[in-house]
């Protein structure tokens, strides 16, 4: 699979169509479309729950004051929403 810097979109894609015999041209789409799917869920506040694999979530973080590191001058921060996911025991297991 990949080595110690990761797999990339393109090493993902040719395991799929390589893993699924599809053309890279059908495993491309098939990709895009998993990915597309979990963002469309998730800008829509749904969860994606792979039961075994794992659930992405969307979770609020609430508008606060920090500091400017460098200036140390208090600066607002903006509430935003931030992309989770929380790895399934199925996952879990199989990487231990």
């Amino acid at each position: 699979m990949g080595d110690a810097w990761g797999m990339n979109k393109q090493e993902l894609i040719g395991h799929v169509a390589d893993t699924a015999g599809l053309s890279k041209g059908d495993a491309v789409k098939a990709v895009e479309a998993v990915f597309d799917t979990i963002s469309g869920a998730l800008k829509r506040g749904d969860e994606v729950r792979l039961v075994g694999f794992g659930t992405f979530t969307v979770t609020k973080r609430k508008a606060s004051t920090g500091r400017n590191p460098r200036t140390g001058e208090p600066m607002s921060i903006k509430a935003s929403s931030q992309p989770k996911f929380k790895a399934g025991k199925g996952l879990k297991d199989s990487v231990n």
